[in-house]
C-alpha cells in the first residue's frame, strides 16, 4: 500500500554544510516500510518546483512510528525542502519501490555503500541483526564521512575508507572488502553508491559466485512506473525479448546484480 500523506516534521540535524537528517511522524508509512524502500517528497510550499524528490528510507522507528530520511543540497528544490522547519509539514508519497532488500538469518554479509548511497544501507544493517554484518564504506574525503557511530552500532566489522587516505583507510571500500573476501567467507553481498562502485561488486559477485543485491539510483519523476523515466536494462539472460527493461522505481530500486546492466 502506497501513502500520500502530509506530516509533521519533527526531527531536523544538519549533519554536513549541505547534508540533512530529517524525521517525520508516520504510523502508516513506518508500519509497512522495508529496507531499500524510498519516498518521493514534495519539495517546495507552491508548485515549483513542481515534481516530487526521490529519497531513500534512512530509518524507521516502528515504535516512536518515525520515518527518517537524508537528503544532500542539490538543488533549488532540495535548499526549499532544507529550510522546513520542525512542526511545519511535507507532503510525502510512500513507501515506494517492490525490489527491497533481502533480510537473512545466520548468514555471513557484507554491505558496500559509497558518498550519499550509504544512507539507505543503514535500514538494512538494522535488520540484518540475526546474521554476522560486515560493513565497507568509502567517502571521498574526512569531511564526507558520515554515521560512522550509527553504522559501528549495527555491524560486527566495519571499514572506512577515503579516497585520499584523510580518514580511515586510503583507498577504496571495495578493495578491502576484496582483501577479506580471500579470508572469510561471504554468503551474501548488498551495496549502494556510485555507478562505477556497482560495477565493480557486480564483477566481484559474478567472480566469486556470492549472490549480490544493489540499489540503483535514476531520476524518477513519478515514483509508480508511469512516467518510464528509469528504465535499466535487463541482462541478455532474463531478456523476453531484444528490448526487456525493468523500471527502477516500481521493479526496484533493488536488484538481483545478474538481472540488470549497469
Amino acid at each position: 500500500m502506497i501513502f500520500n500523506l502530509k506530516t509533521e516534521l519533527i526531527i531536523k540535524e544538519q549533519l554536513k554544510s549541505n547534508l540533512f537528517k530529517f524525521g517525520v511522524k508516520s504510523k502508516e508509512i513506518a508500519d509497512i516500510a522495508k529496507p531499500g524502500q524510498f519516498l518521493e517528497i514534495k519539495v517546495s510550499k507552491g508548485i515549483v518546483p513542481f515534481l516530487k524528490r526521490p529519497i531513500s528510507i534512512y530509518n524507521v522507528d516502528k515504535q516512536k512510528e518515525i520515518v527518517e530520511f537524508i537528503f544532500q543540497v542539490k538543488g533549488e528544490g532540495t535548499k526549499t525542502l532544507s529550510e522546513t522547519n520542525i512542526g511545519e509539514e511535507i507532503e510525502i508519497m510512500g513507501p515506494l519501490g517492490n525490489g527491497t532488500f533481502e533480510i537473512l538469518k545466520d548468514k555471513k554479509v557484507a554491505i558496500l555503500g559509497g558518498g550519499i548511497g550509504v544512507f539507505p544501507l543503514y535500514e538494512l544493517a538494522k535488520n540484518l541483526k540475526e546474521s554476522e554484518v560486515n560493513i565497507y564504506l568509502g567517502f571521498r574525503n574526512k569531511e564526507m564521512v558520515v554515521l560512522e557511530n550509527e553504522f559501528k552500532n549495527v555491524s560486527n566489522h566495519l571499514i572506512i575508507a577515503t579516497d585520499d587516505g584523510s580518514y580511515g583507510i586510503h583507498g577504496f571500500a571495495i578493495d578491502e572488502l576484496k582483501k577479506d573476501l580471500e579470508e572469510k567467507q561471504i554468503d551474501f553481498l548488498y551495496a549502494c553508491g556510485p555507478l562505477p562502485m556497482l560495477k565493480a561488486i557486480r564483477e566481484l559477485s559474478i567472480e566469486k559466485n556470492i549472490p549480490c543485491q544493489i540499489s540503483l539510483e535514476q531520476r524518477m519523476a513519478c515514483g509508480l512506473g508511469v512516467c518510464l523515466g528509469c528504465a535499466v536494462k535487463k541482462t541478455k539472460e532474463n531478456l523476453e525479448d531484444e528490448f526487456a527493461y525493468s523500471h527502477v522505481c516500481k521493479d526496484g530500486p533493488v536488484f538481483d546484480a545478474r538481472e540488470v546492466e549497469i
